[in-house]
């Protein structure tokens, strides 16, 4: 398979103009390793390799100060104290682009690293391909839903593919393979990899199998509240046990925690978080889902593909133009929506069903809000499984899941 262009490769062009350091970060497996080496650099290292690791670890400074530049440094979240001793090297003399770095965790999770980089530091963080990148658009699903829908109205947009895109997640590994044996044994050694791996490398985990208990308990709750009480007696650990492991998840991308929308003349609004796994792959693997009958036919058949369409604002939303806020919306007497795009002072509001057919009663919640903050109402949207895009009211439109592609 020929490489796909990742959608967020002219950022990291940027970066480098501006920044001595570049961090490329993501989940395992997702192609870090790969968009680093079409950047045209020729040096190239990864601390997974022993005697790299050990050289770096045992001597930092001169181990900085030999390196050709500019470099990559591969898997550099290995080895956490690196990251000051790079800052030390720059301070002396900054040459912006010196520093390609990649790391499967994120630098929340290395605070003090973090605060020491500020200012000197491009931070990328790269998911899953989208379906956009997949079939090698270099379009935005964030930009196109903040702009004028108007001209899409009537058009027909295949949706056929999106269960086989959902079962099959993102990463650019499962592309390659084609028997579902195969894709359930390589599911099986991400999960067991990342876990062996780079959840160990984070934190002391002394209970693999309670780990592993919460680790598929928080993918499952994919598309639902975070309620940590019911996870935490669930898993069987305590308090400061679960902190330390589901700050693991986010930090390493498995696990995506959306805050509620709020704003002040909005009354008796949810306050709890959602959570969301970062691929359907995986999350259907753990949930033995491997066929598209399967996925039909599962009562998590909503959540899932809930989860896709949250992925995909996710990804597109790393590298638009105009960033926006993304959040869902709850009120305590039950009215839902699953997505609020916040762009400045305008919103879009957007639902997902699975249903082939679309009627107006599924803006129901969407309505409710425009009449609670129409000054900030942009548009409302429905995703749907269906082909049509319609505009069913004014400035209210059902939008097919194939559109996303």
């Amino acid at each position: 398979m020929e490489y796909l262009k990742r959608n967020i490769t002219e950022d990291l062009n940027e970066y480098r103009k501006y920044f001595p350091v570049l961090l490329i970060s993501g989940a395992r497996q997702v192609g870090k390793s790969t968009l680093a080496l079409h950047l045209n650099i020729e040096n190239y290292l990864t601390l997974d390799d022993i005697n790299i690791y050990a050289m770096a670890k045992n001597d930092p400074k001169g181990f900085i100060e030999k390196l050709e530049k500019p470099v990559i440094i591969d898997e550099a979240q290995r080895l956490p104290q690196l990251m000051i001793t790079i800052k030390e090297y720059i301070d002396k003399e900054r040459i912006n682009g010196e520093f390609v770095l990649t790391g499967s965790a994120s630098l929340q999770g290395f605070k003090d690293i973090s605060d020491s980089l500020a200012g000197r530091i491009g931070i990328v963080e790269l998911y899953p391909l989208s379906l956009k990148e997949k079939d090698a658009k270099n379009e935005n699903i964030i930009e196109i839903l903040r702009g004028n829908l108007e001209g899409f109205v009537l058009k027909k947009y295949d949706s056929s593919m999106i269960n086989e895109a959902i079962l099959d997640g993102g990463y650019p590994e499962i592309l390659k393979i084609a028997s579902q044996k195969a894709k359930y044994l390589w599911f099986s050694s991400y999960i067991r990899t990342y876990i062996e791996s780079d959840a160990r490398d984070m934190v002391n985990i002394r209970n693999i199998d309670k780990f592993i208990k919460l680790y598929r308990l928080c993918m499952i709750r994919s598309g639902n509240i975070f309620k940590k009480t019911e996870l935490q007696k669930e898993a069987g650990v305590d308090n400061k046990t679960f902190d330390s492991y589901f700050a693991v998840m986010e930090h390493t991308y498995q696990i995506h925690k959306l805050q509620p929308f709020f704003k002040n003349q909005l009354k008796r609004l949810v306050k709890s978080p959602k959570i969301y796994a970062t691929d359907t792959g995986v999350l259907n693997h753990l949930l033995q889902i491997h066929t598209k009958e399967q996925l039909e036919t599962s009562h998590y058949k909503g959540d899932i593909i809930e989860t896709f369409v949250f992925n995909e604002l996710l990804k597109a939303n790393t590298y638009a133009m105009q960033k926006a806020g993304i959040f869902y919306y709850a009120t305590t007497d039950r009215k839902e929506i699953d997505f609020i795009l916040e762009f400045g002072e305008k919103i879009v509001a957007i639902e997902v069903k699975a249903s082939r057919t679309v009627s107006k009663d599924m803006f129901k919640h969407i309505y409710s809000l425009q009449k609670e903050i129409p000054s900030q109402f942009d548009k409302g949207i429905v995703f749907y499984a269906g082909e049509d895009f319609v505009k069913l009211d004014e400035n209210m439109f059902a939008v097919p899941f194939g559109f996303l592609g």
